[in-house]
């Protein structure tokens, strides 16, 4: 039987998927399988993933004819599983030698749904370790205690999929699946509904798995029209929470955090390409106007005056946009 199962997605990382795979040998054994699903490259990765197939033990090569996105290719790799246990990585990351073992060995021990982990963030040669925000450490809680409060940073701030591992029971409920076609902040919506609807989760930890920011082929870095699903994924956020029976408690932080994000990209606007600007404007106001206004009022009232300012006049934009 199959322990554990880990979903690869690479998407054109030639340059990198060598250390992803190095790394999931240096971390095989006889009970894991690693599912690798090439989200149609063009560059030389499909033909790495081929040898990876035929030399890395419990390796499959998963191909996607047409390109979808980290979103889809998880998914895939998902729907692909066998494993008790499921884990995350992407194509460009690499982990450290046993530290699959080690975060298998946790959850095991804590006998709860998921646990999350910290990781290192890898920025040319600067190395730093990002932890999860959550303070007890290997004691097993209700992930709901880990939404709030709504002004600091918490587990739901610390969205990243594969700094974890899940239990197959999650993914029998239908909670590892991902916002299929989401291009960007897919893992928004998952990490949301994780803390809502598991049962239990624990922070164990154990910095193993290595982060490559700043990659060129990354979403992060490329300032076109996919980065706008983040409207889509946190428009999904914000509808399932209000419909949660905690929603009067949970909105608040949800509202806020959908502001924070919006004021980021905003901040940051001359990335974008022109007409990708113009259009993150509009839909960015948009979302202001649809989200409930008594806790957007609120949400605005707590932030700091210069993020609050330019909210504000987003959402006049979107007052001015109906009244026309």
């Amino acid at each position: 039987m199959v322990k554990l199962s880990v979903v690869v997605p690479f998407y054109n990382v030639q340059t990198y998927a060598p250390d992803a795979l190095k790394s999931l040998e240096l971390n095989a054994r006889d009970d894991f399988e690693f599912l690798l699903v090439d989200d149609c490259s063009t560059d030389g990765t499909p033909e790495l993933l081929e040898t990876a197939a035929r030399e890395l033990p419990g390796a499959v090569h998963l191909r996607h004819e047409k390109n979808g996105g980290l979103a889809t290719a998880r998914n895939t790799g998902l729907d692909a599983a066998s494993g008790e246990y499921l884990a995350f990585m992407d194509g460009d990351d690499w982990l450290a030698p046993g530290h699959l073992t080690r975060v298998l060995a946790a959850i095991e021990a804590l006998s709860c749904d998921f646990v999350r982990t910290d990781h290192v963030q890898v920025t040319g040669r600067t190395r730093a370790v990002q932890r999860i925000p959550y303070g007890p450490q290997g004691v097993p809680a209700d992930p709901r205690t880990a939404i709030l409060p709504p002004e600091r940073p918490t587990s739901v701030d610390y969205p990243y999929a594969w700094a974890g591992m899940y239990h197959r029971r999650l993914l029998d409920r239908g909670l590892l699946h991902f916002t299929d076609g989401l291009r960007t902040a897919e893992d928004r919506p998952w990490i949301w509904r994780l803390h809502r609807e598991a049962e239990s989760f624990a922070a164990v930890g154990m910095p193993g798995i290595f982060y490559r920011r700043g990659v060129s082929t990354s979403l992060t870095q490329i300032g076109d029209i996919r980065q706008l699903d983040f409207i889509r994924a946190f428009d999904q956020v914000i509808s399932e929470t209000a419909a949660d029976r905690d929603s009067a408690t949970l909105l608040p932080k949800a509202v806020r955090t959908y502001c924070a994000i919006i004021s980021h990209h905003i901040g940051s606007i001359e990335r974008f390409e022109p007409a990708v600007a113009k259009k993150l404007r509009s839909m960015s106001a948009a979302a202001l106007g649809r989200m409930p206004q008594d806790v957007l009022d609120a949400a605005l009232d707590s932030m700091d005056v210069e993020r609050s300012v330019l909210l504000r006049r987003l959402r006049r934009r979107a007052g001015d946009g109906a009244a026309a």
